[in-house]
């Protein structure tokens, strides 16, 4: 009789056999099926967007966090219905509601006189022709604004993190600016034509 057989303490066993049994039991194992993933994707969206878990943003400009505190004022004031009067339903939905034009949908994307473009809402001259480029984008795009014509704040929506410009003004919002512009100041200000209004210089 051999050692191992007066032995009382378990016996290892032998490698073969535990593969074999570790096999098994991972083939017995079920596998989470696609509606129990797509449940589980669903729930985490929707806990990102009850701010369950943060999302990755970039931390917001200083005029964002006073902004956040204190609400903005601006010199033109309408109510919301004295807006919808005073624009057309496409300069309402982009001016008041933040709205897209489509590309290349705006005269103003092809103008190319000298002249100032300004705010349809209010008139406020924004941009000059002087810093008009073609970014090849669809949009009116302009490597800097007008002094004191603009201001800017961190936009999230969409998942992405981008700086919205609206009008100093009267907040009217014209369109985003990107770092990928041209010198001297390496800006895009992409603006929505229905945004603006232009102003031909006199001959």
């Amino acid at each position: 009789m051999s050692l191992s057989e007066n032995d009382p303490r378990p016996q290892p066993e032998p490698p073969d056999l535990s593969r074999a049994r570790r096999s098994a039991a991972a083939a017995a194992r079920p596998m989470p099926s696609r509606r129990v993933f797509l449940l589980s994707a669903t729930a985490a969206a929707a806990a990102v967007a009850a701010g369950l878990v943060p999302r990755l943003v970039r931390p917001a400009l200083a005029d964002d966090a006073r902004r956040a505190n204190t609400p903005e004022h601006f010199e033109v004031a309408y109510s919301d219905a004295e807006w919808r009067k005073r624009l057309t339903p496409g300069q309402y939905e982009i001016l008041r509601q933040e709205g897209t034009e489509r590309p290349y949908s705006s005269p103003l994307n092809d103008e190319h006189r000298a002249g100032t473009f300004s705010c349809a809402g209010c008139a406020l001259p924004v941009f000059s022709s002087r810093t008009k480029f073609d970014s090849h984008t669809g949009w009116p795009s302009f490597w800097t604004p007008l002094e004191h014509a603009v201001a800017t704040h961190t936009d999230t929506t969409f998942g992405m993190v981008r700086t919205e410009v609206h009008c100093r003004r009267c907040g009217g919002h014209l369109g985003h600016v990107f770092d990928d512009g041209p010198k001297p100041t390496g800006l895009r200000y992409c603006m929505n034509g229905l945004a603006m209004t232009f102003n031909p210089q006199a001959a």
